[in-house]
């Protein structure tokens, strides 16, 4: 029970849940405050994945005059999905929302927004559906919710809400009622004439969205949704200092909101003392990295100092657990090899960058060493292994690095490429459950 709860906090961590200030007693005790901020966050993250112009390209859609697609990418999933109900609603002729709480309980603009996305059948194989707005002119607003929700149930969407939940305005639900809408049921066409630069559109890497997986567990404040967007202003990066002990005088901090004049002025102080602290105090490698950098949003110069950022934090968490003993990749490799070799393993590491670590053999073997017998060796593939063996090595590897808990950030792949910043990572993590057993 210990280690499914350990997978699962651990997996939910890996996907962007800030799991900080919750653990597998929590769970097992069945702590009703942080189960459900947990499964709220589990939910809301898969059911905005598609909510992102990258994966859903018919979102342009809701471009607005004079702006482009860099706009639209700066929405959160929240932003987007109160425009994309806009547009809707304005197509339907009915008056603007601002919000999923107050706006929608009495449930009409809920039923002009399933009128305008209910299937017409013009596509080949589309049923069409007609949604009956009789109930749009019912008096009672709770009986008012139960027949627009009969409506929402013809479209297979009746889901998260009940009558009391529209009526009374919950916005959580709301929220996730709506994005279930879009999921199902867009209704939106990719603009093909108008002059798009669609070359922004490339999706994110796993590198970068590990990395913001790995922020948003932390619980900075805002959420971040797009990596470079998002710290535009360093609030998060100035966050993320604090989590890595090094100290930010929040009195030189500009918040939001912005004056409307010289908002970016404000940003760009901030990012030039989040600069500052890298190159002082923390003693990062910050060479030609200016607080412009930030502010303009560059990926390699931002991805530099968040690497950077990230790799203080995973030595840090060792330096703890080893009474402040410094930690560095050399001292990493060397407890893997020892710990491999006094387990009697065969296996061991050169660097992060030995190209035998596709294999995921020395993960598992160390995952082994830490934990006897927590390995299925019936199930981990050895000899002339083929890309696929690699990737359900990898996988168990990953998976079971969790599950004996180890906060894990990089996936299989990662180690698969053997891509060593990520390989770092997962050592020091076992590193540091390994040196937990005492």
């Amino acid at each position: 029970l210990q280690e499914n709860l350990n997978l699962a906090l651990n997996s939910a961590s890996a996907i962007g849940c800030h799991v900080v200030n919750i653990g597998a007693e929590d769970l097992r005790e069945g702590k009703p405050h942080l189960v459900l901020g947990l499964l709220w966050q589990i939910i809301k993250i898969g059911l905005f994945a598609d909510i992102e112009l990258s994966r859903n390209e018919a979102l342009a859609a809701l471009l607005r005059d004079g702006e482009n697609l860099e706009d639209l990418m700066k929405l959160s999933p929240e932003e987007l999905l109160l425009r994309w109900a806009n547009f809707h609603l304005e197509n339907a002729g009915w008056h603007k929302i601002s919000n999923f709480s107050s706006d929608i309980k009495d449930s009409r603009a809920y039923f002009h927004l399933l009128n305008q996305i209910a299937p017409k059948g013009q596509k080949e194989g589309e049923p069409q559906i007609d949604i009956n707005m009789s109930g749009f002119n019912e008096k009672d607003d709770l009986r008012r919710a139960e027949y627009m929700l009969q409506q929402a149930d013809r479209l297979g969407c009746r889901q998260f809400v009940t009558p009391a939940d529209v009526v009374s305005g919950n916005p959580k639900l709301n929220l996730a009622f709506v994005a279930n809408l879009f999921n199902k049921y867009p209704a939106l066409t990719k603009p093909e004439n108008q002059d798009i630069d669609w070359t922004l559109l490339e999706g994110e890497t796993r590198e970068e969205r590990t990395f913001r997986n790995w922020m948003n567990s932390l619980g900075v404040n805002p959420h971040v949704n797009h990596l470079y967007g998002d710290l535009q202003d360093a609030l998060v990066i100035l966050q993320l200092y604090e989590k890595i002990k090094v100290p930010v005088d929040w009195n030189k901090v500009n918040k939001p909101p912005y004056p409307k004049l010289g908002a970016n002025m404000k940003k760009l102080e901030n990012c030039n003392y989040a600069v500052d602290l890298g190159k002082h105090p923390a003693k990062f490698s910050l060479v030609g990295i200016g607080g412009q950098d930030l502010n303009d949003g560059n990926p390699t110069l931002t991805l530099a100092l968040v690497w950077q950022l990230m790799r203080r934090y995973t030595l840090n968490v060792l330096e703890d657990l080893g009474d402040g003993q410094k930690a560095n990749d050399d001292i990493i490799v060397s407890w893997v090899n020892q710990t491999l070799k006094e387990a009697g393993k065969s296996t061991s590491i050169q660097n992060f960058k030995d190209k035998t670590i596709s294999s995921s053999l020395a993960v598992v073997d160390l995952i082994d060493a830490i934990q006897p017998g927590c390995i299925n060796y019936d199930l981990v593939k050895t000899g002339h292994l083929s890309e696929d063996d690699k990737q359900n090595n990898a996988k168990y590897a990953v998976s079971m690095a969790r599950r004996i808990g180890a906060r894990v950030y990089a996936l299989p792949e990662d180690l698969v490429e053997v891509k060593p910043k990520m390989v770092m990572t997962v050592f020091a993590c076992l590193m540091g459950r390994g040196m937990k057993r005492v």
